[in-house]
């Protein structure tokens, strides 16, 4: 995996653990190192933190991700960010492949609904799809969480096999030389 890339980006523990605002939210929970250690345990439980709450119609997504982070020991800021996922562009045409999804395993049939902006057409309109709404964003978010948990646990350690196959290459390139001198 990309460890150098990843530490770049991520904050310094010393920095996260001294800030005032998080400090008061979360108190010593940010201490624990784990919060940001870039291994394959914590990277691939932060995935499916992350992609499990991204997929999850609810508001303060970015809250429970980094609720779930803390509580499970995983890298937050990647699970914080991956909830960047569904943002104001992608909501429209996700919630419709959710609601279309739960919709198919209901059985039901889809209903063309005249879309409008107003808390009554909401409301009205919210009763009709809210079981095939959850049902799809269910689905969705138990598979992609675990795709993304096995596809980042697998390449991870495709990585470490191949930095171990070079390592030996390497020793056996430099045995060769030597016998040959």
């Amino acid at each position: 995996m990309p460890r150098k890339f990843l530490k770049r980006y991520l904050p310094d523990h010393e920095k996260i653990r001294n800030h005032k605002t998080l400090n008061r939210f979360f108190g010593t929970l940010l201490h624990d190192p784990n919060l940001l250690h870039i291994n394959r345990r914590s990277i691939s439980g932060a995935f499916f933190v992350g992609l499990s709450m991204a997929f999850v119609p609810i508001p303060f997504q970015m809250v429970l991700a980094a609720g779930l982070a803390i509580y499970f020991r995983v890298n937050l800021p990647v699970s914080v960010s991956l909830v960047w996922i569904t943002n104001p562009l992608t909501i429209p045409p996700i919630y419709y492949f959710f609601y279309e999804l739960g919709q198919y395993i209901l059985g039901g049939t889809t209903e063309d609904i005249v879309f409008e902006t107003s808390l009554a057409w909401l409301l009205s309109v919210f009763s009709e799809i809210w079981q095939p709404l959850l049902l799809g964003s269910f689905i969705v978010s138990i598979v992609s969480a675990t795709v993304g948990m096995l596809t980042v646990r697998l390449l991870w350690r495709l990585q470490v096999v191949r930095r171990w196959q070079k390592r030996k290459d390497k020793r056996l390139n430099l045995k060769d030389s030597e016998s040959s001198d």
